[in-house]
């Protein structure tokens, strides 16, 4: 297929933790606001004024710093973004709102604030406490922090309007990225697709990590794009997989799997589609923060949800991707050390393939994959199986 337009220019951003458009962004005098985990909504980081970056750290080699700070056996993300911050990376961010989700995460952020790596005059951190349940207890405790920790001190430190009219501005700007990040997606449930799942996750990622603004239009360039866009007469994929875990902040990951003959037809990851770029609605009675929060909650499919209900639609959710997305299997990936995603993995890998009968390849990863051997061999290994276990197309 012909390149996509944008592919490279994004890709060549992707390779930078202060890339051209946030700098244009804070030249212009916008708030650049860090962020670790999901668990934020993202629309809360967005507000006018500012922008919301997700924190990743591309192509590291030694975390050997970080290790010292942390230890050899904390997640490997959490290190490597640690790693990140004293070689100066992070400088640039007003703040960084993380939520007490992750003690490996928490670790990582208390040591950016303690050594005072971020030098910027506006420089602050907080730590808001995310619900564990999925219920209307929950709900109520998830917005007063939100409120507490997240908007008020936004306002407070920064000035930023976190009125009830701004956040419902920050949500129609999230639902036109998310719209066209759907839109372009669904393109993956063809039989000959016209978009790779690699390209997916590049533009999907590139949603996180640069200002709303400059996404919009390139992903509407792109939708349009693929409307004319000509599949490939015959297709290098020998399987259709649901690619599920903890985060994969950089796409090597996704083309490492595609080029060995499993094309990722759709995402449930940490900074993948599903379910973070699911439209966000909102009635016009109601306070928006409370909507924000719930639609979050509810949504939510990361593991440190752990009442059963929610263990269970996890289940549930991954099952209705493959099947919608025609997924011949599952793959099940986790950063090193990472303990939510290291029970889940083991758990519902278990379940998805003795319940509901997917071949499943479960994976214990490095934070860098780059070109690792072992991992595409047992890609390939997995594609076998299923071509074995389901016969000639």
């Amino acid at each position: 297929m012909k390149d996509l337009a944008h592919i490279y220019e994004l890709e060549n951003l992707l390779h930078d933790t202060y890339n051209e458009p946030s700098r244009r962004a804070k030249e212009n005098g916008q708030y650049a606001i860090g962020s670790v985990c999901a668990m934020i909504p993202e629309p809360l980081l967005n507000l006018d004024h500012c922008f919301s970056v997700r924190l990743r750290a591309p192509g590291t080699g030694s975390m050997e710093m970080g290790t010292y700070y942390m230890t050899s056996i904390m997640c490997e993300c959490a290190r490597a973004l640690l790693e990140r911050a004293l070689e100066g990376g992070y400088g640039y961010l007003d703040c960084i709102l993380a939520p007490d989700a992750c003690a490996q995460m928490n670790r990582c952020v208390e040591n950016i604030d303690k050594l005072k790596l971020c030098d910027n005059e506006h420089f602050f951190v907080t730590y808001s406490d995310v619900p564990m349940k999925s219920d209307e207890t929950a709900l109520r405790h998830y917005v007063r922090q939100m409120r507490q920790y997240v908007l008020e001190p936004l306002a407070d430190r920064l000035g930023v309007d976190i009125s009830d009219a701004a956040l419902a501005r920050a949500v129609e700007k999230q639902n036109r990225i998310n719209s066209l990040i759907m839109e372009i997606g669904a393109y993956r449930k063809e039989d000959r697709p016209r978009i790779t799942g690699y390209e997916f996750a590049v533009l999907c990622l590139s949603t996180f990590v640069c200002p709303k603004e400059y996404m919009i239009p390139i992903l509407s360039d792109t939708l349009e794009e693929l409307k004319k866009r000509e599949p490939d007469e015959r297709s290098a994929y020998r399987a259709r997989v649901v690619m599920v875990g903890s985060e994969i902040d950089d796409p090597a990951l996704i083309r490492l799997v595609e080029e060995a003959g499993a094309y990722v037809a759709a995402d449930c990851y940490c900074l993948g589609s599903f379910p973070e770029r699911t439209m966000i609605d909102l009635t016009d009675d109601g306070d928006v923060l409370t909507q924000i929060c719930r639609h979050y909650m509810e949504q939510g499919q990361c593991p440190r949800f752990m009442n059963t209900d929610k263990i269970r639609q996890r289940h549930q959710y991954v099952d209705a991707l493959a099947r919608e997305y025609r997924a011949d299997g599952i793959i099940y990936e986790q950063i090193k050390f990472c303990d939510y995603w290291g029970y889940e993995r083991a758990y519902a890998g278990k379940v998805m393939r003795k319940d509901y009968g997917y071949p499943v390849l479960s994976v214990d990863r490095p934070y860098t994959v780059g070109n690792s051997g072992q991992l595409r061999t047992r890609v390939q290994a997995f594609v076998e199986s299923i071509e074995i276990k389901r016969g000639p197309r």
